[in-house]
């Protein structure tokens, strides 16, 4: 068996998919075990949303989450669930980052309560970003299976 480089792409590509949808399931575990209301003054914090949209939100994304985290590891919907997990870690990277920005000593939100905003926070956020453009990016490279 030789190791091409396609391959390694396409190993790369695997693991970090399984490892993005592990970090979002376990992320909705974490909201979803707290009553939502939790979540929502997380959201809250952040000064963006009307008190109608903070609870919408608080109810639904860990949801979201849950979903496209077992979407990711399954595979299934891949072009789509790699789209949209890029899509919130670019908005939850954005808010974090504005939030730091702005001096803003808050929790994040991202895994349950209680964890302020820091460098490690974006590094973190900043690093699930890139991984997930990359399995976005070879999702929609890879070829489609014939039906």
């Amino acid at each position: 068996m030789t190791f091409s480089k396609n391959n390694g792409f396409r190993i790369t590509a695997l693991v970090l998919r399984i490892a993005l949808g592990a970090v979002f399931v376990y992320a909705a575990w974490l909201k979803l075990r707290d009553p939502w209301q939790m979540f929502a003054m997380s959201i809250d914090s952040y000064q963006l949303l009307p008190m109608w949209a903070v609870r919408v939100v608080a109810r639904t994304l860990p949801w979201v989450e849950l979903l496209l985290g077992l979407l990711l590891i399954t595979g299934f919907w891949l072009r789509i669930s790699a789209t949209a997990v890029s899509l919130m870690l670019l908005v939850f990277f954005s808010l974090i980052v504005r939030a730091w920005a702005k001096g803003m000593e808050i929790s994040c939100g991202c895994f349950g309560p209680g964890e302020t905003i820091s460098w490690k926070t974006m590094l973190r956020d900043g690093s699930l970003l890139a991984a997930a453009l990359f399995v976005a990016a070879a999702s929609l490279i890879r070829p489609r299976k014939a039906a």
